[in-house]
C-alpha cells in the first residue's frame, strides 16, 4: 500500500511537469509529507528536489522531440539559477521546516493571482533570447534560482512566469523551455540536501519511477490544451491555489 501511494504521488509530480512545466515539487513536498508520512520536511524538499530534476528531463526529451524548446533562453536560464539555487539551498536549510512550508503556500498563491492576470496573453511565437533581453533573461533566472533553493522546489511555478515576462514567448514553448532549468535547479538543490543527508534514496527512486509514467501522459495532454486560449495557464494557477490552501490549513491547524 504504502509503495503504491510512493509510486502514485510520483506520476501525479510526473504528469504536471510534463503538463505545465512546473508545479513538480508544489505537489511532490505535500505529497511526501502529508500523503506519504515523511516526517522531516527537509528530507521531503531534498528527496522531491531528486525526484523532480529527473522527472524534468523525462517531460524535456518529450518537449524537444516536439521543438517546443528554446535552447539558448534555457542555457542563460538555468546557469544564471543555479549560483542562486545553490545560495537558497544554503539560506532554507536554516529555516524551521513547517515555517518554510508556510512561506511557500503564501509565495504560491501569488503566483498564481500574477499567471491568472496574463492568461490572455498568447506571447511571441518567434520570441528569443537576444542582445536586447539576456540580462532580463539572466535577472529572472538568477531570482528564480535562488527562490527555487531556499524553498527546495524546482522553480518551474515561477520559471514559465518567467519566461514569458522576459522574452514574451508563448506558455507552451515557456513550458518546454522551463523544465532545462527546473532539472538544473533540482540538482543544485538536491546536492546540497544530499550532502546534509536530507534525501531518501528509496522515496526518490519510487517518485522518479512513478513521475517517468506521468510526465509522458503530461506532455502529450500539454500540446492538446495549447489549442485552447489560455487553458494551459488557467490549469496551472487552479493547481497551485488548491494545494497552497490546503497546505496553509495543515500548517496553521498545526499537523
Amino acid at each position: 500500500m504504502q509503495t503504491g501511494l510512493e509510486i502514485f504521488s510520483g506520476s501525479l509530480v510526473g504528469f504536471t511537469l510534463g503538463l505545465i512545466g512546473g508545479g513538480g515539487s508544489i505537489l511532490a513536498v505535500p505529497l511526501m509529507v502529508y500523503l506519504v508520512g515523511v516526517a522531516n520536511p527537509h528530507v521531503a524538499i531534498g528527496t522531491s528536489a531528486l525526484a523532480v530534476a529527473i522527472n524534468a528531463l523525462v517531460g524535456l526529451a518529450q518537449h524537444a522531440r516536439a521543438r517546443t524548446v528554446k535552447w539558448r533562453c534555457a542555457a542563460v536560464f538555468a546557469s544564471c539559477g543555479v549560483v542562486g539555487a545553490f545560495i537558497g539551498a544554503a539560506l532554507g536549510k536554516a529555516v524551521d521546516g513547517k515555517k518554510l512550508l508556510l512561506c511557500f503556500a503564501i509565495l504560491m498563491i501569488g503566483v498564481g493571482i500574477l499567471m491568472l492576470r496574463g492568461r490572455k496573453n498568447d506571447g511571441c511565437p518567434g520570441a528569443s533570447c537576444n542582445r536586447d533581453n539576456v540580462a532580463k533573461v539572466a535577472g529572472y533566472g538568477a531570482g528564480t534560482g535562488l527562490l527555487s533553493g531556499f524553498f527546495g522546489i524546482g522553480g518551474g511555478f515561477l520559471i514559465v512566469p518567467g519566461l514569458v515576462a522576459s522574452t514574451g514567448m508563448p506558455i507552451l514553448n515557456a513550458v518546454g523551455t522551463s523544465l532545462v532549468a527546473v532539472a538544473a535547479f533540482g540538482l543544485s538543490t538536491a546536492a546540497s540536501y544530499m550532502a546534509s543527508g536530507y534525501v531518501d534514496w528509496s522515496l526518490a527512486g519510487l517518485f522518479i519511477l512513478g513521475g517517468a509514467l506521468g510526465s509522458l501522459l503530461g506532455t502529450r495532454v500539454a500540446h492538446s490544451m495549447a489549442q485552447s486560449k489560455g487553458a494551459l495557464t488557467i490549469f496551472f494557477a487552479c493547481v497551485i491555489f488548491c494545494v497552497a490552501t490546503y497546505m496553509i490549513w495543515q500548517s496553521l491547524s498545526g499537523h
